[in-house]
């Protein structure tokens, strides 16, 4: 069966997404994005291949797009949280097409906007389709560990730490991250976040409005998967400075001496089970010194700890999210996280081996 894929966002990870999903013998039917600079070329050129004969066109063509290419997967690679992109998610579903994102929060949603997540869950479910959340954190925040868990006869803690260049991604990760901002108006926007008590959490939650790190789906997906029941919840998001004047080709700015470069982002969580989940994601513009690095530890019966060096993550994300394909096709409608797929596989050649 012939694989019909449509991207959504055309940025730094699509050049990778679009041509694996060609790789694998999938078909790239349609692509759309904002970018002015982008519209009207061919995905081939963005791809460093030959032209395929699908040009980028602006995303207000999307519903029209859908009806006449017909895919049966989506993948959009755009905003970070679920508020971001959910009318995008709306004209997939009502065209009947499962969406697989790269968007950080759909990892684990119901955790951090329950609201939102019911009602796209619902949705999907009317028409028929499946919505996944996916990328590098599917695998490094989230299998690799669970496995390691699997061979751990008693576990106490799981602690764990990942660093990743937002200049590699684009503009949207970086603004998520603070990247670009001064201290004051990181701590008055993103760090408001910080000593917030549950009360206050669950009201914004109600309102569609509580910002969470990368890290506080991950902590949600990380008990889902191993049956953990969370009891509470805090995050801290710390600004990284500047120690000196940083050009950010990204953000299309220099950053100063002084202002926000990124952040640390640590969540806690306590569990029913006297498991502690303890977890941070440092995302920031690097110094020339600087490199992606995946550290976890799982402490008890045995201690077991696991270290990455330089991960790719943005091919290890693209890669990721085009092998979740002929998974999602498969499974149930809804709204459904990656703890509750089948095993991701590696796929040696084509979509339908």
């Amino acid at each position: 069966m012939e694989i019909k894929v449509f991207q959504i966002g055309c940025g730094k990870m699509s050049k990778y997404i679009m041509r694996y999903v060609s790789d694998l013998h999938g078909v790239v039917v349609g692509a759309v994005d904002i970018n002015e600079e982008i519209i009207g070329k061919d995905i081939g050129l963005l791809m460093d291949t030959e032209n395929k004969g699908v040009v980028v066109e602006h995303v207000r063509k999307l519903d029209e797009l859908l009806k006449k290419t017909k895919p049966q997967v989506a993948i959009i690679a755009t905003m970070s949280t679920l508020n971001d992109i959910e009318e995008t998610v709306r004209i997939c579903i009502k065209n009947g097409v499962n969406v697989l994102t790269t968007c950080e929060e759909a990892f684990y949603a119901e955790n951090s906007n329950p609201v939102l997540f019911k009602e796209l869950d619902s949705l999907a479910k009317a028409f028929h389709v499946t919505i996944t959340g996916c990328g590098y954190q599917d695998v490094f925040w989230g299998s690799l560990i669970t496995n390691i868990c699997a061979s751990t006869h008693r576990i106490t803690k799981i602690k764990g730490s990942s660093s990743y260049n937002v200049e590699d991604y684009g503009i949207a990760l970086a603004q998520a991250h603070g990247a670009g901002l001064t201290k004051e108006k990181f701590m008055e926007t993103i760090g408001s976040s910080n000593g917030m008590r549950e009360e206050e959490q669950q009201k914004l939650m109600s309102e569609k409005a509580f910002f969470p790190s990368y890290m506080w789906n991950v902590v949600g997906w990380l008990a889902d998967k191993l049956g953990l029941t969370i009891v509470s919840m805090n995050q801290e998001c710390i600004p990284v400075i500047c120690e000196k004047t940083m050009k950010s080709d990204t953000l299309k700015m220099e950053v100063q001496e002084q202002m926000v470069r990124g952040m640390r982002a640590v969540v806690t969580g306590l569990t029913k089970e006297n498991v502690i989940l303890e977890v941070e994601c440092i995302g920031k513009i690097y110094t020339e010194e600087e490199m992606d690095q995946n550290d976890w530890t799982i402490y008890g019966e045995p201690t077991t700890k696991v270290f990455n060096e330089k991960p790719d993550t943005v091919r290890l994300t693209c890669a990721d999210i085009v092998n979740r394909i002929p998974q999602i096709i498969d499974m149930p409608s809804g709204f459904i996280p990656t703890s509750r797929y089948p095993e991701l596989k590696y796929i040696k050649e084509k979509f339908d081996e």
